[in-house]
């Protein structure tokens, strides 16, 4: 990374982000080459404003998808940070690197033959699972503030139910995985555990299976087909003026006054 070289002029293409007016311009870092950009911006928006396109590690853009983990440093500090970069917003002297893909263990299974010890099956296909030295590194790498180290304690002791609860708001970016000195795929062993209990653990939902077949039956081909007739413009309304579940209803305590549909 050179610093003695003029600032790379950012190219601005396709969505331009146009900074507020006034914003601080801050000195970051871009693969090794340095660039000017607004301090408002994320990540994201930053390697943009220098000119990059993306053409993968850039999924939903609101922090659910985890395809942009990125590490980042700042000159003179020794740590090693971990966000996402739609989330995490840049700095003065950050050095970014994202990672789109990072390789994990992903076995092949079949869940539907897995009736019987469910922690086995997890001990078979997983094994790098119970060499976990508790460290901790995974939880504080992960940018969704969860507590991965005890969902893998929770997977050796066999509570699969607690520790598919624990890793409920995984977003699969694979930052544990990639600072685990154990090499544990964390979030691909948590994605199967929760599949686990999804299917034999946590009882069927009787209301679902009731829906379900309703649609089967074509109970709402007819509605459906009036929708995909109207312009978009009357389904963007219809969206907006629907009516909503108040956010704070205890479940099960509200529904729309409209149950023609229901």
């Amino acid at each position: 990374m050179a610093t003695d070289k003029k600032p790379v002029q950012p190219l601005l293409t396709g969505d331009r982000t146009i900074p507020p007016e006034g914003a601080k311009m801050i000195t970051i870092y871009i693969m090794g080459r340095q660039y000017r950009v607004p301090e408002t911006l994320t990540v994201m928006k930053a390697v943009e404003y220098a000119g990059y396109q993306y053409v993968r590690g850039c999924g939903c853009r609101g922090g659910i998808c985890g395809a942009c983990a990125t590490y980042y440093r700042f000159v003179g500090d020794y740590r090693l940070r971990a966000g996402l970069a739609c989330q995490t917003v840049v700095g003065p002297e950050m050095i970014i690197a994202q990672l789109p893909f990072f390789p994990a263990n992903r076995p092949d299974y079949d869940l539907d033959g897995m009736k019987g010890d469910l922690h086995a099956e997890l001990r078979s296909l997983y094994p790098e699972v119970f060499k976990c030295i508790g460290c901790g590194t995974c939880t504080r790498t992960c940018p969704m503030d969860i507590d991965v180290m005890d969902y893998i304690a929770l997977m050796k002791r066999g509570d699969l139910k607690g520790a598919a609860k624990k890793s409920f708001d995984c977003v699969m970016c694979g930052l544990c995985a990639s600072r685990c000195p154990a090499q544990i795929s964390q979030f691909t062993a948590a994605m199967f555990v929760r599949r686990l209990v999804g299917k034999y653990v946590l009882p069927r939902a009787e209301h679902l299976k009731k829906r379900v077949e309703e649609v089967v039956s074509g109970r709402y081909a007819k509605m459906l087909k009036g929708l995909m007739d109207m312009k978009p413009e009357d389904v963007k309304r219809l969206y907006v003026e629907r009516e909503r579940e108040p956010d704070m209803a205890e479940p099960g305590a509200w529904t729309p006054k409209d149950r023609e549909h229901l």
